[in-house]
């Protein structure tokens, strides 16, 4: 594909949590007509330009990146931690199938750049987990951590081998009031907003004293796009880079939201997810994507719980 100073960007997975306000940050960016969205179903009109699509199905997607003359991918399609687990072989072809697809089309069609997100789930149990270092080992316990570090070095192989700009965040759990959970370990940190607000009690499927690095989504969101505007000479890390901003505890967040809804009350019946939770890191050392390209969160445990309890 001939190089062009217009970027077209396609979307897939763009009506999951990540996408939906991805979505909107790329048509600030690049103009409405610019940005292309794509789900399993129909977005809403709200979505802008968009069409359902199968990534699975690589032959759909080389026709709609040659037909757009797409210069730029985002690949979100997944199925997460806590619902892989409960189809583990059916999770590990979607999540694996749908990078390969998007890869060989980068290279068949000359994509500049590709943005696939990794996840703390590349950890496991023997994992350093406070802080978790950014070159550290990587031994998951779920199949959707398998698939995140199969992928990680599958970016580094295309990097290396094909020269393929493959850049990605292991993302800590995000929470979000414009999509609602979708099906990881982390869930409970958007649920516990919406239940608050209702019901003003919650029961978190993770023990009290649980601690894992989490994010607002908006700060996820620019943490990606400066990541995508980084020179690619200033990337020494072409897996996936650590990123960090929060780290709580079911406890905390809910001592936090008790400062602003005093009668609220938590109680805690652990469930599988929470063996997930153990393997997990507590804290995020993130000093590498701090010296490569300037990593720097911008939202605290406060102003997250206020932000959220104004929005759900």
């Amino acid at each position: 594909m001939a190089q062009n100073s217009i970027e077209k960007v396609l979307i897939l997975g763009a009506g999951g949590q990540i996408g939906t306000e991805l979505r909107d940050a790329l048509q600030a960016r690049y103009g409405w007509d610019n940005v292309v969205s794509t789900d399993l179903k129909e977005l809403p009109e709200s979505a802008g330009r968009s069409q359902v699509l199968n990534a699975m199905d690589g032959k759909a997607l080389d026709e709609l990146v040659h037909r757009e003359g797409i210069t730029q991918i985002y690949h979100l399609v997944a199925t997460l931690s806590a619902t892989a687990e409960k189809a583990p072989l059916p999770s590990w072809d979607l999540n694996m199938q749908t990078y390969f697809n998007a890869v060989e089309v980068a290279r068949n069609r000359g994509i500049r750049k590709i943005f696939w997100p990794s996840s703390i789930a590349v950890f496991g149990p023997t994992t350093p987990r406070n802080p978790t270092p950014q070159e550290t080992i990587l031994e998951p316990t779920t199949v959707y951590g398998i698939s995140k570090v199969a992928g990680e070095l599958w970016n580094q192989y295309a990097y290396k081998a094909w020269g393929l700009d493959i850049r990605s965040l292991r993302y800590p759990g995000l929470i979000s009031h414009t999509a609602p959970p979708g099906g990881g370990t982390t869930d409970y940190a958007v649920d516990i907003f919406h239940q608050a607000k209702a019901h003003n009690t919650y029961t978190s499927f993770l023990g009290a004293d649980t601690r894992l690095p989490m994010m607002f989504l908006a700060d996820a969101i620019r943490a990606t796009l400066e990541l995508m505007d980084a020179p690619a000479d200033a990337l020494q890390h072409r897996t996936a880079y650590n990123v960090g901003a929060l780290d709580f505890t079911p406890a905390e967040l809910a001592d936090a939201i008790r400062a602003h809804l005093p009668g609220f009350t938590i109680s805690y019946a652990p469930d599988f997810r929470q063996a997930i939770a153990d393997s997990w890191p507590q804290r995020i050392d993130d000093s590498a994507a701090r010296r490569d390209w300037g990593w720097q969160p911008r939202f605290d445990l406060n102003e997250t719980v206020r932000v959220m309890l104004e929005n759900v």
